[in-house]
């Protein structure tokens, strides 16, 4: 049995529901839910005060996942994101079977592929991509680590995971590109 089993059993339970989970990713703690449940996706445009403007990033647990959420993607993207030592999360247009309020006015979506094990079993075990959004009040700094979290954010959420709390290690969010149709690469956040 995986160490943080009892937290997935739980998420799984409130994500099946339409709740909210407060998590560690591969980089930032994360606000999470269904990332095809447009009534879930809006519970955290509240909790963090945000415009509903501005699309959040989506964590699949691998290329094929991909596949199934976008209907254009460029597959020399996946080469990029091999190379590169970072998470890094790509903004694809053509998102489809995805929350409409998740997605940017341009029908784009920007998603990662996990590579921290708790999340890659979360999502596999759920079947669909979740949410990831930093667990602050929009236009507050990031949490660094789980103690850095306001109450506001530990508390509007429906299930807190109890694996890597004690961690104190700095984290950073992930780099943000946009591969173009051309093959060009832009880099929103370095």
């Amino acid at each position: 049995m995986l160490p943080f089993n009892n937290d997935i059993e739980a998420c799984l339970e409130k994500l099946h529901s339409g709740g909210l989970i407060l998590y560690p990713t591969d980089t930032v703690w994360g606000i999470g839910c269904d990332a095809t449940d447009p009534v879930a996706v809006d519970k955290i445009y509240k909790l963090k005060q945000r415009s509903d403007s501005k699309a959040m990033i989506v964590l699949v647990a691998d290329e094929r996942d991909i596949l199934k959420y976008v209907t254009q993607p460029e597959l020399q993207v996946f080469d990029y994101i091999k190379g590169v030592s970072r998470p890094t999360t790509v903004i694809y247009e053509g998102a489809v079977e995805l929350a409409e309020n998740l997605l940017a006015e341009d029908g784009s979506v920007a998603i990662r592929i996990c590579e921290d094990d708790f999340c890659r079993n979360l999502i596999k075990r759920f079947r669909k991509p979740i949410v990831s959004t930093s667990a602050n009040i929009s236009g507050y700094p990031s949490p660094a680590c789980f103690k850095d979290i306001e109450p506001a954010i530990i508390n509007g959420v429906d299930y807190v995971v109890n694996h890597r709390q004690d961690d104190t290690e700095y984290k950073k969010p992930s780099s943000i590109i946009k591969w173009e149709k051309n093959g060009t690469l832009t880099i929103i956040r370095p």
